[in-house]
């Protein structure tokens, strides 16, 4: 727990992340990670990559549910909601502001290149948070060898992510990790 002002200042953060981001809140990770680890030292890094892994391995709104982790770490219950709704509240009035227009000028032939550049920013985005995430969990040499081989693993077949979530999940609770 925190002093009073920290579920304002988490709460704040989150509106405003949520607000700018592309893609979701995946794309911010590394800006959530540097205010929530380094800047106010509310978790570790541990912490912060073992809500992720956690996150992911639950069904729904993984990255609300990650946000809501945070909240709880910070100021408990009234954290996790405030978070939750930070996280999901300010993209919802924006997304359909957003729709009505552009469901306005559906025919209009900038539509196409608007499309066509947001998909590099934010597949760059993802990746930047993906590396974050990465660097965050990687404690030692032995998470950093599963990090890479889970990247090769992803890379080279065409394995469905959850084996490898239960792989870690297997070493991880073996105290392999």
């Amino acid at each position: 727990m925190t002093d009073g002002s920290a579920p304002i200042a988490l709460t704040a953060h989150l509106a405003w992340l949520s607000s700018i981001s592309f893609g979701g809140i995946p794309t911010v990770l590394p800006y959530v990670r540097n205010f929530v680890v380094v800047t106010h030292g509310w978790m570790t890094d541990q912490d912060f990559a073992n809500c992720f892994a956690l996150a992911q391995s639950l069904p729904g709104p993984n990255m609300i549910l990650m946000m809501s982790f945070i909240g709880w770490k910070v100021w408990g219950i009234p954290g996790a909601i405030a978070s939750a709704l930070a996280t999901f509240g300010p993209p919802c009035v924006l997304y359909f502001a957003a729709w009505r227009l552009w469901h306005r000028f559906r025919a209009a032939p900038w539509q196409r290149v608007v499309r066509g550049g947001l998909v590099p920013v934010t597949v760059g985005l993802v990746i930047a948070g993906g590396t974050v995430m990465a660097h965050a969990a990687d404690a030692d040499w032995r998470a950093a060898a599963v990090t890479v081989g889970a990247v090769v693993l992803m890379l080279r077949r065409w394995l469905n992510p959850s084996w490898i979530l239960l792989a870690g999940g297997v070493l991880g609770g073996l105290g392999l990790l």
